[in-house]
């Protein structure tokens, strides 16, 4: 019966591990040989842990790869009884992807050719390495493919160390992410690599087991949009997204660029026949079906004889004109959408003419010719520009979010924002309005397409467009009701003109989204910027509640007895398992309890934290990094920095480091509409002034408000650090000084804060080691390798702490880092031992 129950227990479990990651996203990304070989990435599974399987064991996982053709090593399996190391070869530099699985320095025992379309057709597939101990054999199971060496005369037993990525003298690193990983024996292991900062991976429950040294965390790409490539034109220009080519167009009457979002790669083509139609919007679309790009204008507002829709063939890159009708009026921000089995294009509202529109008009791409579409019935949709609009052409729907405009359609009566979705079958021309919510925060406008994927939600991005410096969020609604959320972090977007646009697309294959920005300055020059975000986004509290409650299997617990079949199990595990002491009786125990990490500080309101990934809280402690853009944050470091070291930075100065090209009257413009943003945004956190005296821009924090660098310098500043060593530590291991922030504006502000850190924090790590705080030397050392990654007295200390703790094994590998960034950095080996620092 117990044996039973156990073997419930553990399917229950399994079943619920596999359900958590249908909600969850998550992974690691491995910095591999495009980075230099200190910052290439290297995870150990157990860590300091020691796990012994017998009969047999699995390592699963699933793994993405990267387009680019390169080799290297994914994955070493030691056995520390005799020795013996497998390793896995990955090599995609031919016309098929070989994977070798190795005995490392001895043989090669399985070669396993793979079809480069088949995996890199998946952004995910799995893998899998199976272990039979008791019938000697190895089998390396790709996508469903297995490859097995027989007679490996394995023991019966093995304590594996795991490593994937980069470890010991293996710094052959190709690109590639993995995630969902379980060590399967008679002992499960499931690590869901949920984290999104830190250097420790924790099991399911929250359990710290093993470390990565140089993690690129997936889930952070879930929460922030990654700059991906811009594009200027100095002439009018317009842009869209080919799903079927998986790749985004910018246009004008010259030229073509092309952007691949899977590849990365650009091309640019000259086109041998300028675009017939003069560009004044540079609306179009796709007809994916024959292969091309159609530009259109709606309306001109002077005396136009030419063609006012042209095709552009994608294979070809011919122009060809296709009508020379213009509509009544101009219509700008329409909504649109193309229906491939009619070969109709259509589009809704839009404004023009001091009048908002509500009507429907269609482009035949048979006939190519404009026509009004009429004989909608049910609800009616009030006139309305700024509407997202999405098309499900499977049932021929139609979906029409928000927007603002008026009932009479007359922009003189005033406009009001609309918070409403209607869905339109197109069928039977019936309109059906499914809600319309309360808005209660600042009034936002959505962009022009909404992604559908599924029959509950909408995602599409909004913001407050009467702003010049703005930020898109994106935001999920549900179809029911309309209740919504934020997800994601934002992307700024400077909404002067009306010409600026932005869209939201959706790639299946890669799982992400794409937003695309064009901002108009002139209303003739554009800039485009293309961000990805990973799908499903997730919110700010989705981002760090884990492992953040990793000393706590509560939450998990929870959300698990959520699910039915889990349910039991759990019960029964209750029930089964026998209860700890309350106190540590093992020296092994003891080092479980000394590794746990300590409970996460609360993050205080109103403030500002500098090391580590930039942040910011309100007075309600709120995260308001979003509305940091990334010139707001280079004015608020570069006034903060001189206001602590200086009397401020004058006007002048502060022009010539952010605007050096401008001309002086747009300088003091753009330097006006900044410093009133950064003031406005500041406004949001209590005790911190921006202020101008005597020429000089200087903020002011007051007791209320906290900014954990000038906290850090205080605290220096006191002499006094045995007071406050644990609150010290706690701020410089947080992460580098100014992380992410690479412009070379920064490089003095970072000079000074490293030269006032360095002496710090090599006192203090003595210090801690001779006061037996070792977690809290280890922590200093780490932040004092972010400084000089070569500090002799940082390894040395960090490596006799992590002896006093029993992590023997993250001593050994921390040794095998600073060595290999020693030679990388001199070209000679590093002259000391492990064996030396230890004795």
């Amino acid at each position: 019966m117990f044996a039973f129950t156990k073997m419930y227990l553990l399917a229950s479990l399994i079943s619920g591990f596999i359900l958590l990651q249908s909600f969850f996203s998550g992974g690691l990304k491995f910095r591999g040989n495009e980075q230099a070989i200190n910052q290439r990435t290297s995870y150990t599974v157990f860590g300091g842990h020691e796990a012994e399987f017998s009969d047999h064991f699995d390592i699963d996982f699933n793994i993405s790869l990267s387009p680019v053709k390169e080799i290297g090593y994914i994955l070493r399996i030691k056995n520390g009884v005799n020795n013996r190391i497998f390793n896995l070869f990955y090599d995609s530099q031919g016309n098929q992807i070989v994977f070798k699985f190795n005995e490392e320095g001895k043989t090669n025992l399985i070669v396993a050719r793979m079809e480069k379309a088949q995996l890199f057709s998946q952004q995910w597939f799995d893998m899998k390495v199976s272990f039979d101990l008791i019938g000697d054999s190895i089998t390396l199971t790709i996508d469903n493919k297995t490859f097995t060496t027989e007679n490996q005369q394995l023991q019966d037993t093995y304590h594996p160390e795991i490593l994937f990525g980069k470890s010991d003298h293996i710094i052959d690193v190709p690109a590639f992410s993995i995630k969902n990983l379980s060590i399967l024996g008679k002992e499960a292991y499931h690590f869901p690599l949920y984290e999104n900062e830190g250097n420790i991976v924790h099991d399911i429950n929250g359990t710290p087991y093993g470390n990565v040294i140089n993690p690129d965390w997936l889930k952070n790409y879930a929460y922030y949009w990654k700059h991906l490539a811009s594009f200027e034109s100095a002439s009018i220009a317009g842009a869209n997204y080919d799903a079927q080519k998986e790749e985004i167009y910018y246009y004008n009457r010259d030229s073509l660029w092309r952007y691949n979002v899977r590849s990365g790669n650009i091309q640019t083509v000259n086109f041998d026949q300028k675009c017939p139609v003069e560009l004044i919007l540079g609306t179009n679309f796709i007809d994916s079906v024959q292969n091309k790009l159609y530009t259109y204008e709606v309306y001109y507002d002077f005396p136009y004889q030419g063609p006012t829709v042209a095709s552009l063939d994608l294979d070809t890159y011919e122009w060809t004109e296709e009508s020379q009708e213009q509509l009544p009026t101009q219509l700008h921000h329409h909504g649109s959408f193309i229906d491939h089995s009619s070969s109709q294009y259509s589009i809704f509202g839009g404004f023009g003419n001091m009048k908002y529109s509500k009507n429907f008009f269609s482009f035949d791409l048979k006939d190519k010719e404009w026509g009004l579409t009429e004989g909608f019935t049910g609800d009616v949709i009030a006139p309305r520009y700024f509407s997202s609009v999405g098309y499900q052409p499977e049932n021929n729907d139609l979906y029409i979010l928000g927007g603002m405009g008026n009932e009479s359609g007359d922009q003189s009566v005033g406009r009001k924002y609309y918070y409403d979705l209607y869905q339109v079958d197109m069928d039977t021309k019936h309109v059906s309005k499914l809600w319309e919510i309360p808005w209660e925060n600042d009034n936002v406008v959505p962009v022009r397409g909404m992604v559908v994927v599924n029959d509950s939600s909408l995602y599409t991005l909004c913001y407050p467009e009467h702003f010049s410096d703005s930020f898109l969020h994106l935001y999920r609604f549900s179809l029911k009701d309309g209740s919504y959320e934020i997800l994601g972090d934002s992307i700024p977007i400077r909404s002067d003109k009306i010409t600026t646009n932005a869209n939201l697309y959706f790639n299946k294959g890669l799982n992400n989204l794409y937003a695309v920005v064009q901002e108009f300055e002139d209303d003739i020059s554009s800039d485009l910027k293309i961000y990805s975000l990973a799908f499903p986004a997730i919110t700010r509290e989705e981002l760090s509640n884990f492992p953040a409650k990793q000393h706590s299997k509560t939450p998990l617990l929870a959300l698990l007895l959520g699910i039915g079949a889990i349910g039991l199990g759990l019960l029964l595990y209750k029930k089964l398992k026998p209860k700890s002491p309350p106190l540590a009786t093992s020296p092994k125990q003891a080092e479980e309890i000394i590794q746990a990490p300590r409970t996460t500080p609360s993050v205080p309101p109103s403030s500002i934290h500098l090391f580590g990934n930039f942040m910011v809280r309100d007075a309600n402690g709120k995260d308001i990094t979003y509305m940091f853009s990334t010139q707001l944050k280079q004015v608020f470091c570069l006034i903060l920095h001189y206001s602590l070291s200086e009397d401020g930075i004058t006007s002048q100065h502060l022009s010539n480091l952010l605007w050096p090209d401008k001309p002086a009257d747009k300088v003091k413009n753009s330097r006006g509409v900044t410093i009133n943003n950064l003031r406005k945004t500041l406004g949001e956190l209590n005790g911190i002034e921006l202020v101008h005296e005597k020429g000089h821009y200087k903020i002011i924090l007051h007791e209320e408000a906290y900014c954990d660098y000038a906290r850090c310098l205080q605290l220096i500043a006191t002499h006094k650090m045995e007071d406050h060593r644990d609150e010290f530590a706690g701020i410089v291991s947080r992460g580098k000084f100014l992380y992410l922030l690479d412009d070379p504006l920064f490089d003095l502000f970072k000079e000074e804060a490293e030269t006032k850190l360095e002496p710090a924090l090599i006192l203090e790590m003595e210090k801690s080691f001779a006061n037996e705080s070792f977690v809290i030397t280890i922590s200093l050392a780490e932040a004092l390798f972010n400084i000089d990654p070569l500090n002799e007295t940082a390894l040395v200390l960090q490596i006799k702490a992590m002896q006093k703790l029993h992590m023997i094994e993250d001593s050994k590998l921390a040794y095998r880092s600073f060595g290999v960034e020693y030679k990388h950095a001199t070209g000679k080996d590093f002259h000391r031992s492990y064996q030396s620092i230890i004795s």
